[in-house]
C-alpha cells in the first residue's frame, strides 16, 4: 500500500475519530469568527463595511465560488461522465473569467449593496428592483439547496445518519454564523474555509498522484502518466465507451448549451457579484478578482486528475469483488429494515481475501447499493444499459470515498470530509445573505417600512435567513438531482434573468426599464417553468408522479434539451426581449445614459449606498 509519509502516521486513529477532531476544530473557528464579527449596522451586515483587503476578499470569493458542487459533485460528475463531465469545469471557470474581467469592476463603480440595488438605479424603476429581488431569491434558494445536500452527505457519512438528518444538522450550523455576522462574519469565515477546502482537495490529489503516476504534482501526473490508457482499458473490458471519448453521456448540443448557461449564469450570480462591493474601490475589486481566479485555479486544475484517479480506483477495486456475506440492515433499536448490506472482499493473485471495509458506511445511508443479480457471488460492473450491472453509486460521494478506496491514512479521509463541509457552508452562507438582503433590504425596507431603525432592519434580515434555510433544507432533503445538477439549475436561472440585464445595463445605454423588466420576467419564467415541468415528479413529489413534459427536441437530439441546458435558451430570450422592447419604448433619461457612460471610466467610484435614492427613479414607474 502507498504510504504518503511515515511522519504523518504518528497516531493510529480511525478516520471517524480524525473527522470529529478536524470538524470540531474548524467549526469552533467558524463559530468564533461569527460571534466576534456580529454586527449592529446594515453596512457591515450587507457588505462588511466595504473595507475587506483585496487578498482576503479574493480568498473569500474563491470559497464562496467553490461550493459543494465544485468540491464534491463536479469531480464526481467528471469521474462518472468522463469527457462530457468537463462541461462543468469549463463552464464555471470561463464564467468566472467573464465576470472578473467584463462585469465586476463596472458593477463596483455603481456602488450599490445588491444586484437589485443596481437594477433599481440603472433602470430607474422600483418595479425593476422588485422583479430583480424576486429573481435573486429564486436563484439563490435553488443554489443553496445543492449546498444543503452536500452538507447532509458529509454529516451522514461520519455521523452515520441518514442524509436527511445530516441536512438538518447543517441547517443549524449555517444559521448560527450567518445570522450573527452577516457579510462581515461570512467574509472572514470564508477566508478560513478557503484554506481548509483547498488543503482538503490538494492533499489527497497529491497522494493519489504519487500512488498512481509516480508524480507528486497531480497535473504533471495527469498529463505525462498512462493513467488515461489504464482507465480506457478498464472501460473497454466492462463494455463502456472510452472515458476520454466525447459526447458519450451528453449530446453535443447539450454540452454546448450547458457550458453557455454555466458561463453566463456565473457572471449573473448575485452572491458572487456582491463580493466585489466589500472592497474599498474599483482597483481593489480588480485585484481581488485576480486573487480569486488564482485561488480557484488551484482546485479546478486538480479536479480532472482527482476524477480520473477516483474512476480508476473505484473500477479496479469493486469490479470482481467477492461477496463474502449479505446481512439485513437494522435500526439502532435492532429492528430489521429489509435493506441488504453486502460484505465484499478483493481477491489477490495468491487467493488471499482482503475485506473492503469502506463500503459499509455508504451502504447504511443508501448512497452505495449492490445487487448480485446473477447470484455468482461476484460483483460485476459490466455495462447494463448506461449503468453498472450490479452496483449503484451516488456520484456525489466519489470525492469523499476516494481516499478510503485508495487506502489512504485516516487523517486524509477526515480532512476531505472537513473540506467538503467548508465548501458547502461557505457558499450556503453567501447565498443566504443574498436571499436576506433581497427580501429585507430590497423589498421590506423599501415598500413596507422605509423608516425602520437599524435594529429592526437587522432583525428582519436575520429572520429572512432563517426562513431561507428552512426552504433550502427542504430541497436538500428531496434531492431534485445530484448536487452539480441542482446547482446547474441555479446557474441557468441566473443566466436567464440577470446576465443580459447586467451586461446591457453596463454596455448599452439605450436599454430601458421596460425592456429590462420584460426580459427578466420572460427569462426567469421560461427557464424556471421548463425545469419545474421536466422535474415535477422530483421537485413536487406530493403533487406529481411523473414529469409534466419531456425535454424539447427529443426527436432531433438524444435526450432533447436537458433542464441543465435550458438556461442558455432563457438567456437568449431575455436578450432578444430586452433589446426589442427597449427599442420600441422611450429611451432612458439623459442622466441615466450619462451614468452608463461614466461607469466605464475607471475612476471616481464611491462607497456602496445604503438605500436607493428615490430621486433617481421616474415617478411613472411601470
Amino acid at each position: 500500500m502507498f504510504e504518503f509519509s511515515p511522519l504523518l502516521g504518528f497516531i493510529e486513529l480511525t478516520s471517524t475519530v480524525w473527522t470529529y477532531i478536524f470538524v470540531t476544530i474548524t467549526f469552533f473557528i467558524y463559530l468564533y469568527i461569527g460571534w466576534q464579527s456580529r454586527v449592529k449596522e446594515t453596512s457591515e451586515f450587507y457588505v462588511a463595511g466595504g473595507g475587506v483587503p483585496a487578498v482576503a476578499n479574493g480568498a473569500a470569493t474563491a470559497a464562496d465560488w467553490m461550493s459543494a458542487a465544485s468540491f464534491l459533485s463536479m469531480t464526481g460528475l467528471i469521474a462518472a461522465s468522463g469527457y462530457d463531465g468537463t462541461v462543468y469545469l469549463l463552464g464555471w471557470t470561463g464564467g468566472y473569467v467573464l465576470l472578473a474581467l467584463l462585469l465586476a469592476p463596472y458593477l463596483r463603480k455603481f456602488g450599490q449593496y445588491t444586484v437589485p440595488d443596481f437594477v433599481g438605479k440603472r433602470y430607474y424603476s422600483e418595479t425593476a428592483r422588485v422583479v430583480a429581488a424576486l429573481c435573486a431569491v429564486f436563484v439563490s434558494i435553488t443554489y443553496v439547496a445543492g449546498q444543503m445536500r452536500g452538507v447532509g452527505l458529509v454529516f451522514s457519512h461520519f455521523l452515520k445518519v441518514q442524509v436527511e438528518v445530516g441536512v438538518v444538522i447543517g441547517m443549524v450550523i449555517v444559521a448560527f454564523f450567518a445570522v450573527l455576522g452577516g457579510m462581515k462574519g461570512i467574509t472572514w469565515t470564508q477566508v478560513v474555509q478557503f484554506f481548509v477546502l483547498i488543503a482538503a482537495f490538494l492533499i489527497p490529489s497529491i497522494a493519489l498522484s504519487k500512488m498512481l503516476t509516480g508524480h507528486y504534482v497531480p497535473q504533471i501526473g495527469f498529463i505525462s502518466g498512462d493513467i488515461h490508457e489504464r482507465v480506457d482499458a478498464l472501460h473497454e473490458e466492462l463494455g463502456f465507451q472510452a472515458y476520454t471519448q466525447p459526447f458519450t453521456n451528453r449530446s453535443q448540443l447539450n454540452v454546448f448549451l450547458t457550458m453557455f448557461a454555466l458561463m453566463t449564469g456565473t457572471a449573473g450570480l448575485p452572491h458572487v457579484i456582491v463580493r466585489f462591493y466589500t472592497v474599498a474601490n474599483v482597483r481593489a475589486a480588480r485585484y481581488s478578482a485576480g486573487w480569486a481566479l488564482l485561488f480557484i485555479a488551484l482546485l479546478y486544475t486538480a479536479a480532472p486528475t482527482m476524477a480520473l484517479f477516483a474512476r480508476y480506483n473505484l473500477l479496479s477495486t469493486l469490479n470482481g469483488a467477492k461477496v463474502v456475506s449479505i446481512d439485513e440492515g437494522e435500526t439502532e433499536e435492532g429492528e430489521k429494515t429489509g435493506q441488504k448490506i453486502y460484505h465484499l472482499a478483493t481477491v489477490g493473485e495468491d487467493g488471499t481475501e482482503k475485506p473492503i471495509h469502506w463500503i459499509n458506511t455508504w451502504q447504511v445511508t443508501n448512497l452505495i447499493q449492490f445487487d448480485d443479480k446473477d447470484g455468482d457471488g461476484v460483483i460485476s460492473l459490466h455495462k447494463d444499459g448506461k449503468n453498472y450491472a450490479e452496483a449503484t453509486i451516488d456520484k456525489d460521494i466519489l470525492v469523499l470515498a476516494t481516499p478510503e478506496v485508495a487506502g489512504l491514512p485516516g487523517w486524509i479521509v477526515a480532512i476531505v470530509a472537513t473540506g467538503g463541509l467548508a465548501a458547502a457552508l461557505s457558499t450556503a452562507a453567501g447565498l443566504l445573505l443574498v436571499i436576506s438582503s433581497s427580501i429585507a433590504h430590497d423589498l421590506y425596507i423599501h415598500f413596507v417600512d422605509p423608516q425602520a431603525s437599524e435594529a429592526k432592519r437587522l432583525t428582519v434580515a436575520r429572520i429572512m435567513i432563517l426562513a431561507a434555510i428552512v426552504v433550502a433544507g427542504y430541497f436538500g432533503i428531496i434531492k431534485p438531482g445530484f448536487i452539480g445538477e441542482v446547482v446547474a439549475f441555479a446557474f441557468g436561472l441566473a443566466a436567464a434573468s440577470f446576465f443580459p440585464i447586467v451586461f446591457l445595463g453596463i454596455f448599452d445605454r439605450r436599454t430601458n426599464r421596460e425592456g429590462a423588466i420584460c426580459g427578466m420576467v420572460v427569462g426567469i419564467l421560461f427557464t424556471g417553468g421548463y425545469i419545474l415541468a421536466c422535474k415535477a415528479n422530483v421537485i413536487l413529489p406530493f403533487l406529481f408522479s411523473e414529469p409534466l413534459i419531456q425535454p424539447m427536441f427529443s426527436n432531433w437530439t438524444e435526450g432533447g434539451i436537458s433542464p441543465e441546458s435550458i438556461g442558455a435558451i432563457g438567456c437568449m430570450l431575455n436578450f432578444v426581449v430586452t433589446l426589442v422592447v427597449s427599442r420600441l419604448t422611450p429611451e432612458p433619461p439623459e442622466e441615466i445614459q450619462q451614468l452608463v457612460e461614466d461607469v466605464r471610466i475607471p475612476r471616481g467610484s464611491h462607497a456602496p449606498e445604503a438605500h436607493f435614492d428615490e430621486t433617481d427613479a421616474e415617478a411613472d414607474n411601470p
